[in-house]
């Protein structure tokens, strides 16, 4: 198949899963256009039936800001056309559905019936869309999509709830390259980082206000003062990273946490980690949290959005209601102080994280294409 899939370029759930079912497909032989403003991050390495379009944002005065929805849809309409896409897949629904269905009618003439797959995958539905300024359009943008899918179920029940959704939306989860992310021997890393054998917590995050960054570095500061010998290895960037380390000086833990910003080889670093805080207000999946579990990672995290479907409590780690900090020193330190009950979490963790695996969900995706080109074909006839 010839398949375009259209992404944000971001270090974030959406843009990773967008690049990394791309080369998935693409190692099943298909032939996979990603359309994005910038190079996604995990667009990496070169493989031979990917091919990268990027959208042209050219600035002119009369507008203050490039109307990259209407670039998109112009590039979306040259792909269909001249590409012959069998599939084309946006992740967002705002503006990349949109931005589908505004090309679809410029090609309606040329009948150029290619199927439009909108993957919701959470802060399109729970924030940007819940703004009043946006709903109709995505309602309508959602509606006129021949498929559409959720990574979550709480996602999808989160968006019936919300707009007015006529269409079937079918859950398939986010998805983990086990082999990439899988517990590897760093002794080397490990000593530079804990030179007495120190406990190892981790964070990765964009740093955002939802995810609750300080309340990380107090939960660390509670583990500390239960006697515990640990570091807090804090990894991303973002704009609460000034206030998480303000919460540092205030606890006087300066000295046991390091911020390592935004960190390509994530892998690396939850593969010395004893335990993975997730503190998050807003989680529609929970990709940080699977990609630590991947790697035989114990989780603490909040017990919001789709997080319970991946953190499964008292056998991967436990779930705490949001900001109860207590809750998540309280467990954080079972699990630290426990190496049998450590153990235990960790081999579960991996085993959870199996389910997600990535080509399984890979061939889902496919079928699903399947599915709604052929009910397309049935359609017209």
């Amino acid at each position: 198949m010839n398949i375009g899939i259209v992404c944000y370029p971001t270090f974030g759930g959406s843009g990773v899963i967008a690049t990394e079912l791309a080369k998935g497909l693409a190692q099943k032989d298909h032939n996979v256009h990603i359309l994005s403003y910038a190079r996604p991050a995990r667009l990496d390495t070169f493989q031979t039936n990917i091919a990268y379009h990027e959208v042209d944002l050219s600035s002119y005065p009369l507008f203050e800001f490039p109307p990259y929805d209407l670039a998109l849809a112009n590039l979306m309409a040259n792909l269909i056309q001249y590409e012959k896409l069998d599939v084309l897949h946006v992740h967002y629904a705002i503006p990349h559905a949109t931005s589908a269905y505004l090309a679809k009618q410029i090609l309606a003439e040329k009948a150029a019936h290619v199927p439009i797959i909108t993957t919701l995958h959470g802060t399109d539905i729970t924030i940007v869309g819940s703004d009043p300024s946006y709903k109709q359009v995505v309602d309508f943008s959602i509606n006129q999509s021949d498929g559409v899918t959720a990574v979550s179920e709480f996602l999808k029940e989160e968006t019936y709830r919300r707009f007015d959704i006529k269409k079937e939306i079918k859950v398939i989860p986010n998805f983990i390259d086990l082999e990439r992310f899988k517990r590897t021997k760093k002794e080397h890393f490990k000593k530079a980082i804990c030179p007495d054998g120190e406990k190892v917590v981790v964070h990765v995050s964009n740093f955002r206000e939802v995810k609750r960054v300080p309340e990380v570095v107090s939960v660390f500061h509670r583990i500390v003062k239960s006697g515990i010998d640990a570091k807090l290895l804090m990894v991303g960037d973002g704009p609460d990273r000034k206030k998480a380390e303000s919460r540092c000086r205030e606890l006087g833990v300066c000295d046991k946490v390091r911020f390592l910003g935004k960190q390509e080889q994530v892998e690396e670093v939850l593969s010395i980690a004893d335990l993975f805080l997730i503190p998050s207000g807003s989680e529609t999946f929970g990709l940080a949290a699977l990609e630590a579990m991947s790697c035989s990672v114990p989780v603490v995290s909040s017990n919001i959005g789709g997080l319970p479907e991946v953190n499964i409590h008292g056998e991967t780690g436990y779930l705490c209601d949001l900001d109860d900090i207590d809750c998540m020193a309280e467990y954080s330190v079972k699990i630290l102080k426990d190496e049998k009950l450590h153990a235990k979490m960790a081999k579960n963790a991996r085993k959870r994280a199996e389910i997600f695996e990535l080509s399984r969900l890979v061939e889902e995706y496919e079928n699903y294409y399947e599915e709604v080109a052929s009910g397309m074909t049935g359609k017209s006839d």
